[in-house]
């Protein structure tokens, strides 16, 4: 049974209100309904209380994929390291199907089988960090989130002064929290929130692309259309 987030409160008064926009982009085709019926309840983290009850492996790490698009990093890092349970979460109905269609023969959403190293998140992120136990994530993913480049939604933005303890909670001593992003006033606003907190360290930082990490389909418009990736790797404390 999927973990029911419907009447759960804000985690934490000042965090932000929704990290989101919409759910659903252009209509679903008959296949994508059926991999949200029937596929996405099989692979959905149904204990985030105990994450790793979810996972039918030992694994030596948990990890996290904050907001996965289309799903192409979530799944390279699935594949690549395969000792490690990650959860991938979206709440953007047509990115769940992107993410699904990679996994799932069409005709097979109710039997195919599921990789054991991945479980979804499709509802709101803030309500699995704050169930998920203290130290419990090796690793933290922001892979080219929405900017929110209106000053009025700025409070939704991952990266918040008011949601950096609730991580820091999360994140176990030497944890690495990986952000790209390609948006000028994303990045200015990543080292004003980073440049004053102290619950993380700056490990890396790269304005070309940092080998072993994948590529996605946001790094590649920004590149076309002229603009500058960043990248960081912030070690926490």
């Amino acid at each position: 049974m999927a973990y029911d987030t419907t009447r759960q409160p804000p985690p934490a008064e000042g965090i932000p209100d929704r990290l989101y926009g919409r759910r659903r982009g252009h209509p679903l085709r008959p296949r994508q309904q059926r991999l949200l019926d029937e596929t996405l309840p099989r692979i959905t983290l149904a204990t985030p209380e105990s994450p790793r009850d979810s996972f039918p492996m030992e694994a030596e790490s948990l990890w996290l994929e904050v907001g996965f698009g289309g799903g192409e990093h979530a799944l390279e890092i699935a594949e690549k390291n395969p000792r490690v349970a990650l959860i991938a979460s979206e709440v953007f109905e047509n990115g769940l199907c992107s993410l699904l269609t990679h996994l799932i023969p069409e005709g097979e959403e109710a039997t195919a089988p599921l990789p054991p190293s991945l479980r979804l998140w499709p509802r709101d992120a803030r309500h699995l960090l704050a169930a998920l136990p203290d130290g419990s994530l090796g690793r933290l993913f922001l892979m080219f989130p929405d900017p929110w480049p209106k000053a009025r939604h700025s409070k939704r933005r991952f990266v918040h002064p008011a949601l950096l303890p609730l991580l820091a909670q999360k994140l176990r001593p030497g944890a690495e929290w990986r952000i790209a992003s390609d948006d000028p006033t994303y990045q200015s606003w990543v080292d004003e929130v980073m440049g004053a907190q102290d619950f993380f360290d700056l490990a890396e930082h790269h304005t070309t692309h940092p080998e072993a990490w994948p590529r996605t389909r946001y790094e590649a418009k920004a590149l076309r259309e002229g603009r500058t990736p960043r990248w960081w790797v912030w070690r926490r404390r």
